[in-house]
């Protein structure tokens, strides 16, 4: 349990809980709460001011947040149980209508592709929870022309047996796909990214841990089995002690690729993440021009991201080359001649990425990008790929099998999946994930058949025909699963109005 009061944050041990604190007293003031702990703000704090708010914490907050996080004169010592207010939980009709949804969900055997995951989730999920992970930046463009982008077989090949495994920087994986890092896992499970470790290590594929995850990066390394392989995603801090730190424990805890996030100087702004923290509020606590400290529009991530550094540039990659040995991968490239700087640099590889459609609205989608980056880097330092001294990956838009075989087929080691392992998860728990990733299995298989591919060795260019890839079709309709599940931007709409008295 974690309770707050205007000056201080009192966290407490669940019962029989090692990974939780004791139960202990750090001093703040509200302004460095606002700014640096609370995703909303002051208001949140006063809110919840001597009172269990662990609800409200835990989805948003790994569990060491706080130890790490503050000095230890900050440190004020044990808290008494008995000074701590508990809050009743109000069990809404709203939340009784989820609930309800919840029970009608469909049996996992019906369940046959990424997307009716999605579609489930959106239906079952917490609506602040589902406008997080559903948001993407501005007019949501780019995130709609990910999956856009998307859209020839050999024949009398002997395809009994086929094999789809392959290595991701030099480790085995058991298809050619990562799961990627996505922040707060918690607010769609109460095990949040754990559940993704579970499942990486069952199904024989490598996981990404995100900086921004809701357990401690130690939890979900102690959840991995032992030899499990798992990458770090990193958001430079600031700080540069805050960030050895970091990457220094990774690479103790045995983490075999570091990807440096560089797509990402500001979070950007997720509309739908903005807009539910507007009708989350009490319209009478308002004020009409704006409350000091964080700005409450910004949404979930925005607020709990403002470490990140702004400065972060080519230069200091000889630093991070200092301070580890971990292979340094680029995630969030945008245009050819920053992966030819980051080939020329030595790096182990670039990620092709536009963060999912939630950084610079009207990004090009990863799979465009990949296109052009094979074809320059040829020209340039005469590289074929995919490459075992310099590896593309793609991330953003992928849901079928047939999806990460395009991008593999145009020189990509493997396909980052992010936001269908959320849903899978949100709305089906650990059984969900397994699901999804068994889907993808027997995509995988059917597809390389009829592909007349093998292995993943014999998916060439040849079988793509990437002569469109430039052309942007968001505005037509034409994927309806895809265009079934995607919720259109929304208007800000007036404030019921309440009769005088």
């Amino acid at each position: 349990m974690f309770t707050m009061s205007q000056n201080s944050w009192m966290p407490r041990s669940v019962l029989n809980d090692p990974c939780r604190p004791s139960w202990q007293a750090f001093v703040l003031s509200d302004a460095e709460l606002a700014l640096n702990l609370s995703p909303g703000g002051s208001k949140i704090i006063l809110k919840y001011a001597g009172k269990d708010a662990t609800q409200e914490y835990d989805p948003i907050h790994p569990p060491d947040a706080i130890t790490t996080n503050l000095p230890p004169e900050k440190h004020l010592g044990p808290v008494a149980p008995d000074t701590v207010e508990k809050v009743q939980i109000v069990i809404t009709d709203e939340e009784k209508a989820r609930q309800a949804r919840i029970a009608a969900r469909p049996p996992l055997d019906e369940i046959l592709n990424l997307h009716d995951f999605e579609a489930i989730a959106r239906q079952v999920m917490a609506e602040k929870a589902w406008a997080y992970y559903s948001s993407a930046a501005d007019d949501e463009i780019t995130n709609r022309e990910n999956h856009a982008a998307y859209h020839r077989p050999r024949i009398l090949r002997d395809v009994t047996k086929v094999d789809w495994s392959t290595t991701i920087l030099g480790h085995k994986s058991s298809m050619p796909l990562y799961i990627t890092a996505t922040a707060l896992g918690k607010l769609g499970h109460p095990d949040g990214e754990m559940i993704l470790t579970r499942a990486a290590a069952k199904h024989g594929v490598i996981q990404m841990i995100p900086t921004l995850a809701s357990c401690s990066f130690d939890e979900i390394v102690d959840a991995a089995q032992p030899g499990q392989v798992q990458f770090f995603q990193l958001y430079v801090n600031k700080d540069r002690n805050i960030t050895k730190r970091l990457v220094q424990h990774a690479e103790k805890r045995g983490i075999k690729g570091l990807f440096i996030t560089v797509d990402a100087p500001q979070l950007g702004r997720r509309e739908k993440d903005m807009r539910m923290k507007f009708e989350a509020e009490d319209p009478s606590e308002v004020s009409k021009t704006g409350s000091k400290g964080v700005d409450r529009s910004q949404g979930a991530a925005r607020a709990i991201s403002s470490f990140i550094d702004p400065g972060l540039n080519w230069n200091d990659l000889k630093w991070f080359k200092d301070i580890t040995a971990m292979p340094l991968i680029l995630k969030g490239v945008q245009c050819w001649e920053d992966a030819l700087e980051a080939y020329d640099l030595n790096l182990a590889g670039v990620v092709l990425s536009n963060h999912g459609g939630r950084q610079l609205d009207f990004a090009r989608s990863g799979i465009e990008i990949l296109v052009e980056v094979v074809e320059k880097l040829k020209e340039k330092r005469g590289l074929t790929f995919p490459n075992e001294q310099f590896q593309l990956f793609v991330d953003g838009g992928v849901r079928r099998a047939t999806d990460v075989l395009k991008a593999v087929a145009l020189g990509a080691t493997a396909v980052g999946v992010g936001r269908p392992f959320l849903y899978a998860y949100s709305s089906y728990g650990p059984e969900g994930m397994d699901k999804a990733l068994q889907i993808l299995h027997d995509e995988f298989e059917m597809n390389l058949r009829l592909l007349g591919a093998p292995t993943i060795r014999d998916v060439v260019p040849e079988m793509v025909d990437a002569s469109n890839i430039h052309s942007h079709l968001v505005a037509v309709p034409g994927d309806r699963l895809y265009d079934s599940n995607y919720e259109s931007m929304q208007h800000a709409t007036l404030r019921e109005l309440k009769p005088k008295l």
